[in-house]
């Protein structure tokens, strides 16, 4: 039972169309696998300027907004890291600093008070 040319053809073809699959496969996945290794990179480093810049309390004090309002800590870490690099930071940021960039950062509360008799 001999195949016939034009299905040897076919299946090399077949054969030769999964092979360039799995090449683009597995570029994707190392194109993804570079671009997770780059972030995790850059956040390491983050850390790394954060603790450079910020006391102990005062890292604390991001950490615990971290947990609560992760968009928001990181808005204020972003803020941080942009006053450090524009040199306007003496030092190093302490609690109390850390309190008033939060303050300023935070939007205004437009809600409303409930008052109980």
């Amino acid at each position: 039972m001999s195949q016939n040319p034009e299905d040897d053809e076919r299946l090399q073809e077949l054969r030769e169309k999964k092979r360039e699959q799995l090449r683009q496969q597995s570029d994707q996945g190392g194109d993804e696998e570079a671009r997770q290794a780059a972030q995790e990179q850059a956040e390491a480093q983050q850390e790394a300027m954060l603790k450079q810049y910020l006391t102990d309390g005062a890292r604390q004090r991001l950490n615990a907004v971290e947990m609560s309002k992760p968009q928001f800590a990181e808005q204020a870490k972003k803020q941080v890291l942009a006053v450090a690099q524009s040199g306007r930071i003496d030092g190093r940021i302490d609690e109390d600093q850390m309190k008033s960039l939060l303050k300023e950062l935070k939007p205004d509360d437009s809600g409303f008070n409930v008052r109980r008799r």
